[in-house]
């Protein structure tokens, strides 16, 4: 198995992240210009690494890295990943089966050092295990997904998500993706105005908080539904800006 990452200045996070898949005959990382020790701690866990001096965007990159894979099955994880043992387990059971081109996983994430519960966060199923040359990802800028060709099974045990270690990175993430998404509406031609930045920031706070249950996430379910909503507003006010330019 080939498991393939995606880095940019990752160093804080990224030897967890490689340890986990230690079980893996292959590690590729795609590099995109780190200036910390990202490289370096890549290098020294065995995997093969490449630099690339563009950014063409989450999907294109991990393609990249994809291209560079050669076992029979690959397994696209991110720096801030982890995986449990149990998905370990049945990894190594699903490849040993062969009876299905891919397989989707539950990825539990964490925000400000809470894993959350509900918010629409977990069960959060995304595909991730696939047979090299059965699946490819889409181009997005970003929230890129993969395109499979054959049939998706499910394993069990949790993929771990360490989205946010504070609000530092949640403010962070929150301005990048909300860029990367109002690029991605544009080139869609989806058209942008600040009724529906107000209107998409309620709804994403309704959505978590109230439809998919994140006040049962406690105090940091209701500032998680903030965030959505903050998120989804920047990224629809952005569009307009951009328009109006």
């Amino acid at each position: 198995m080939t498991v393939t990452v995606i880095t940019r200045n990752e160093g804080a996070r990224l030897s967890a992240c490689l340890e986990s898949v230690s079980f893996a005959g292959e590690v590729v990382v795609v590099d995109s210009g780190s200036t910390d020790d990202t490289v370096q701690i890549a290098t020294a866990h065995g995997a093969k690494v490449t630099s690339t001096g563009d950014w063409p965007g989450f999907g294109e990159q991990k393609n990249r890295a994809l291209a560079l894979a050669t076992k029979t099955w690959v397994l696209s994880i991110d720096a801030d990943e982890r995986v449990t043992p149990p998905l370990r387990e049945q990894i190594m059971a699903a490849m040993a089966r062969n009876d299905h081109a891919a397989y989707s996983v539950n990825r539990r994430s964490s925000y400000c050092g809470q894993y959350m519960l509900h918010s629409g966060w977990y069960p959060d199923r995304i595909v991730r295990l696939f047979k090299r040359g059965s699946a490819r990802f889409s181009s997005d800028l970003v929230h890129e997904s993969l395109q499979v060709q054959g049939s998706v099974g499910q394993l069990e045990g949790d993929l771990l998500h360490e989205s946010f270690d504070d609000f530092e990175a949640v403010l962070d993430k929150t301005n990048r993706y909300s860029t990367a998404g109002a690029l991605a509406l544009h080139s869609k031609g989806v058209k942008g105005s600040l009724a529906k930045a107000v209107g998409h920031g309620l709804w994403a706070f309704v959505r978590t908080y109230v439809f998919r249950r994140g006040f049962l996430d406690g105090k940091l379910g209701l500032a998680l539904a903030v965030s959505n909503a903050e998120g989804t507003y920047y990224r629809y006010l952005k569009l307009w800006l951009l328009q109006r330019r």
